[in-house]
């Protein structure tokens, strides 16, 4: 198993980095947070979990080890893989997931793409006795990158769209949070991603 990655970040994607290991560049898939506080050029260490199928071989990065192994107990539970853990993380810090597991907030998962309220009400049974009790304060959304491989607008569209909302979903959700970006963009700061991904998943909700 690769349990971490650190080297120098060569490139930045809306759903993957790429780090340099020892001449070698990993490509590593991870949640809009952990890649707001990435830099190209930069060093970086992500905590990583290696998942292996019969015809790929796929590593996911996570800026801690409390992600990473949230991820992985995730997947012990039925109909989560991968993906929709990761989606999972996308949306919730892993202490949010304990705390809405603990409390049996239905709602809170729900708000994860691909999660229906029978598949909430089946994982809050499933992961009560796995995922453990909350640690602390449910935690902020990390800040945004100073700079970035594309708009924030792009940025969320794919984020969005890989989380398996339809393009023009996806559409709806950037405009709706168009005003939180250019409010931060008026006061000279940087639109945070991890933010508006959150608002916008919100808003796709409501709109359920």
């Amino acid at each position: 198993m690769i349990a971490s990655v650190s080297g120098t970040v060569a490139a930045l994607a809306p759903d993957s980095a790429v780090v340099e290991v020892g001449g070698i560049g990993m490509a590593v898939q991870c949640t809009p947070d952990t890649l707001s506080g990435l830099r190209v050029g930069e060093q970086a260490r992500l905590a990583t979990s290696l998942v292996v199928r019969e015809d790929s071989l796929t590593l996911y990065g996570f800026a801690d080890d409390d992600e990473r192994q949230t991820f992985e107990l995730l997947q012990t539970a039925s109909g989560v893989g991968p993906r929709l853990a990761q989606a999972m993380l996308a949306v919730h810090h892993p202490d949010a997931l304990r705390r809405a597991v603990a409390t049996g907030d239905e709602k809170a998962l729900t708000a994860v793409p691909g999660i229906g309220k029978k598949g909430a009400q089946k994982l809050l049974l499933e992961l009560k006795d796995r995922l453990g009790a909350p640690r602390g304060a449910t935690q902020a959304a990390r800040p945004a990158a100073a700079s970035g491989p594309a708009p924030w607008s792009e940025q969320l569209h794919t984020a969005l769209v890989g989380l398996g909302y339809a393009p023009r979903e996806a559409d709806d959700a950037v405009a709706a949070v168009t005003p939180q970006a250019e409010a931060a963009l008026a006061e000279g700061g940087r639109p945070a991603v991890p933010q508006l991904l959150r608002a916008a998943l919100q808003s796709l909700n409501r709109a359920r």
